[in-house]
This record gives structure tokens, C-alpha cells and sequence, in this order.
């Protein structure tokens, strides 16, 4: 099986978490481009390394919103159904930030990449994997271990397994993973239609044949700021997007759809799509262990 080298090279454009605001009344959705060209702005157009960790964390991760305790749910429902230890390498692609996408795989996966192409993102994740995370996300892990009582008593053993890798996913190497999740990631790095389909294509051919998927979408995002910092670039999707890329690409595809949070600041988006689906393998490959459902 591929596997990617031990050091990827430094990261070109990015992939990160879902978009998030220091002050909601300073935040606009926006579909500024390029005066230059007035074409769709793309990865390659944001400094992905200027990303306000910061505000991105003060705001949305410091006390437990309505979407947050819907893809908890909905991801615990799928790494529940693998016994411990089951998986022997999963991916989440674009981490950011975020701590709980991690979490919730410290009790099926013996090993968890946190691919993450930001400097300061990267050094985030790696203050809070050999300091102890912050106290704020230890209600994000009460949660997580409510529903996969299989999760570690501690968080920290829970995130132990987790190795911060700096890169993007032009990194990735085919049939790597058992698992690869992804949250908020391919509709917000890029207006380009055609590049979202890409990453997620990427995505989809991380797993080994067989393999599981499981991925979380703002549906229907514009670019966006974050406080009164630059535009990012975004990609508006809906579930028919979604199953226009999917569907060729996965069997077992299921699509969930949350309502919009209203207490998070205002993006434009219009719910979240939550999504979990196999990449095919041939006539008898049996996936790994687990059912094909989010129960």
C-alpha cells in the first residue's frame, strides 16, 4: 500500500476547518474576486498561512454550538461501529484547529494523521497535543465519550494516538487509510467548483478500497471574512452538488442535513450537509470492520 513519505514537503495551498468569526457583526459573507482577472479565486489565491487561529477558536470553539453537537453525534454514530483498534491509520484532512474530529477517532484508530498545511494551525495542534489541551474542549470531549463509551477515560489519551503532519492534500498518496474524514474543508478553500470536485476526489482515493469516508459541508457558504480580516475564498454547495461528486466516486453514500445555526456568527450558509459513504473496492473486498451505516 502507498503510504506518504515521513516529512511532506512544505505545503503549498490549503485546506482548513470551517470558517470562523471573532464578532458576528463584523462578518459578511462575500463573493469579492480577483479585479484582475474577475476570475474565481482558488487555494493558491489565500495566504492559508494568515489564518486567525485565534479569533477562529475565541468565537466557535469555546462553548459547544447547536452544529457542533450534531456532527459529534453524527460522527460518533460511525467510529462507534468500528471495534477498537480496528483502524489501523485514518486521516483527517484540513484539521485546523479543531479538536473534536480527533477525539472522536481515539477509540477505533491506532493511528490518526492530522493533515494541516497552516503554520500556525500546525503549531496549534501540537501546543495542545504536548501541553494538554485548553480547558474549553474538555465539554467537546464529555460529549464525544457519551457517545463511544469506548473512548479513553482522558482526552489526552484519547488524542495521543495523533501525529500533526504539515502538508495538503497534494500530499496524499492513494489507498493510505482505513478511514478520512474531513470537516469544513473542500467548499471553503476555493470558488472554483472544479477544484472543490478535486479535493474531494483526493479525499476519496485516501482510503484503501473498501475504505470509509466521513465529511461535513456548509451548505450553500459564499466567501466569506472572518472579523475585519481578508476575504476567503468558498464554494456555495447543496446535497445535489455533493451527490454530483459523490455518487461516482463512493457507494453507500448517505447525506444528513442540520439546520442553520443561528448562534453561530453570520456566513451566508444556509445549513450543514453531513455525509458518509465507501470508496468501492472490487467483487468481494470486504471493508474494514464496521457496518456502512451512522447509527
Amino acid at each position: 500500500m502507498d503510504r506518504p513519505p515521513p516529512d511532506p514537503p512544505e505545503p503549498g495551498p490549503s485546506e482548513t476547518a470551517r470558517p470562523e468569526t471573532a464578532h458576528s457583526e463584523t462578518v459578511r459573507p462575500e463573493t469579492a474576486r480577483s479585479p484582475e482577472t474577475a476570475r474565481p479565486r482558488r487555494n493558491r489565491d489565500a495566504d492559508w498561512d494568515a489564518w486567525p487561529v485565534d479569533a477562529y477558536l475565541a468565537e466557535n470553539y469555546r462553548t459547544l454550538h447547536p452544529y457542533d453537537i450534531g456532527v459529534i453525534h453524527h460522527h460518533a454514530g460511525v467510529y462507534r461501529s468500528f471495534a477498537p483498534g480496528s483502524l489501523v491509520r485514518t486521516l483527517e484532512l484540513g484539521a485546523g484547529p479543531n479538536l473534536y474530529p480527533l477525539m472522536l477517532a481515539g477509540a477505533a484508530a491506532r493511528r490518526v494523521d492530522a493533515l494541516e498545511p497552516s503554520a500556525a494551525g500546525v503549531r496549534y495542534l501540537r501546543g495542545q497535543l504536548t501541553h494538554g489541551v485548553d480547558d474549553s474542549w474538555l465539554p467537546f470531549y464529555r460529549l464525544c465519550r457519551s457517545l463511544d463509551p469506548a473512548l479513553p477515560e482522558s482526552c489526552a489519551e484519547a488524542l495521543r494516538r495523533v501525529r500533526v503532519v504539515r502538508g495538503t492534500a497534494d500530499d496524499l498518496r492513494p489507498g493510505t487509510y482505513d478511514l478520512a474524514s474531513m470537516n469544513f474543508v473542500a467548499e471553503s478553500v476555493t470558488e472554483d467548483f472544479e477544484e472543490f470536485t478535486e479535493v474531494c476526489d483526493v479525499f476519496v482515493h485516501a482510503v484503501a478500497p473498501g475504505g470509509r469516508l466521513l465529511a461535513a459541508f456548509m451548505e450553500g457558504m459564499p466567501s466569506y471574512r472572518i472579523g475585519t480580516g481578508p476575504v476567503w475564498p468558498a464554494c456555495p454547495v447543496d446535497e445535489a452538488a455533493l451527490r454530483a461528486v459523490f455518487a461516482p466516486r463512493t457507494t453507500g453514500l448517505r447525506i444528513v442535513r442540520l439546520e442553520k445555526d443561528r448562534t453561530l456568527p453570520e456566513y451566508g450558509d444556509t445549513g450543514m450537509l453531513l455525509l458518509t459513504a465507501e470508496r468501492p473496492g472490487p467483487a468481494g473486498t470486504p471493508a474494514p470492520q464496521g457496518d456502512s451505516s451512522s447509527r
